[in-house]
């Protein structure tokens, strides 16, 4: 078992997330970066908050700096039958809502099989009435003849109760078929899913082979280490939502034995060890994180719902930072903010800030903004979070940034002055 310091084992979990690249050395931001992203990646998260942009548009932010959000659309909800050819990726649940590329999709099949046979408990209170199959037939039938549709295509009851969960019968059907793989989702407006036959949105190319459940399992959970970098044994599940720690673990112990999964050692800075492992494709890069040639040299914001985080506790264990999204809790609760951004400089998440876009005046404004304890504003710093900061009112189109509070003050004051 190799023995690594503190800072491999973080190197490795950069690389592996596409998050260790210094700015300027990026592939160009285009389409075919987008979508070789996301296959490395795996999944991308999406999620309603849109303080600044939304989360998937983030993602890929981070790693490919400013780049046109269309372009992403465009692989995922092409618009043009002229298009149909760009469509590589398709949304799906993962983690939670996420964005995949088509490779993942075979292995998502035998999920909606079982949930075919035994649906999912918020489809109860449809399925249980007399008339669920008639009503589910009739919902299938009119898109098929009107082509895509959305929730606020079907009559309902006239109660509203939030854009993202408003389980009124219609919403209950539409999210039925789509996750037991009879409509997928074909276009996504103002954030409103637009749902369609399967069979007009998956396109051709794409494999429909069943795997046996053991091979899904065992796709999934390698996929998750290698997207991952590094991790512990039980972390491994974390990526996908339907695997649970308990389900996986003899799976992830026979993959340690066969040799899949390499287990590493890796000293931590309170004196206790953690024993982690890695894929053994990426022996490569355990090496060069053994001899200390592995370096991460990116500085970049990170949003809540970002990849480097689906690992439950790594957070803490490699950075000693608390991830905490707190846009749910009551104002009165928060301590660092609505939606706040990580800040990640180099091997380090350094800080934090809650940031807040003013569409109408271009104005980004930095509600509050963060060093984590022990973390100086040295020139270097100061310099790597100035440009991020560039970069990133260029992809949200501003021209003015305010700090209303920065801790410590003169954070805040070095950067507005690098800006």
């Amino acid at each position: 078992m190799k023995s690594l310091p503190l800072s491999a084992a973080r190197a490795l979990a950069l690389h592996a997330q596409q998050l260790a690249t210094p700015y300027g050395e990026e592939p160009e931001p285009r389409p075919g970066a987008i979508a070789a992203l996301v296959e490395r990646l795996g999944a991308v998260q999406v999620d309603t908050q849109q303080r600044v942009q939304r989360s998937h548009y983030l993602t890929i932010w981070s790693r490919l700096g400013a780049y046109d959000p269309d372009d992403f659309d465009r692989l995922i909800y092409p618009r043009r039958a002229q298009d149909e050819a760009q469509r590589l990726l398709f949304e799906d649940w993962y983690h939670a809502a996420c964005i995949l590329p088509f490779s993942e999709y075979r292995y998502r099949l035998p999920l909606k099989r079982r949930l075919r046979k035994k649906p999912a408990n918020f489809t109860q209170s449809l399925l249980n009435k007399q008339d669920s199959d008639h009503f589910l037939a009739s919902v299938l039938k009119r898109i098929g003849r009107e082509g895509p549709l959305a929730v606020s295509d079907f009559k309902s009851d006239g109660k509203r109760r939030g854009s993202w969960w408003d389980w009124r019968p219609a919403k209950v059907a539409l999210e039925h078929l789509f996750v037991i793989g009879d409509l997928m989702i074909a276009d996504r407006v103002h954030f409103q899913r637009y749902y369609d036959l399967t069979k007009r949105v998956l396109p051709a190319w794409v494999d429909r082979r069943v795997p046996s459940q053991d091979a899904t399992l065992r796709h999934l959970l390698a996929r998750s280490v290698r997207s991952f970098g590094i991790c512990r044994p039980a972390q491994a599940a974390d990526a996908v939502h339907e695997l649970g720690r308990g389900r996986v673990r003899p799976i992830v112990e026979s993959m340690i034995e066969e040799g899949v999964f390499v287990p590493v050692r890796v000293e931590s800075s309170d004196g206790i060890d953690l024993e982690m492992m890695v894929h053994r494709e990426d022996r490569p890069l355990l090496e060069r994180a053994a001899d200390g040639s592995l370096a991460a040299a990116r500085t970049t914001f990170l949003n809540p719902f970002d990849s480097l985080f689906w690992p439950q506790g790594r957070d803490e264990e490699l950075w000693g930072f608390e991830q905490v999204l707190e846009a749910y809790k009551p104002a009165a609760q928060r301590r660092w903010g609505y939606f706040c951004l990580p800040i990640l400089h180099g091997d380090r998440l350094v800080g934090r800030f809650d940031p807040k876009l003013e569409r109408a005046n271009g104005t980004l404004r930095l509600v509050a903004l963060y060093l984590e304890p022990g973390v100086k504003p040295d020139a270097r710093l100061i310099a790597g979070v100035a440009q991020a900061l560039r970069d990133f009112l260029v992809f949200h189109q501003a021209t003015d940034v305010v700090i209303e509070k920065s801790e410590p003050a003169a954070f805040g004051r070095k950067l507005l002055a690098a800006l």
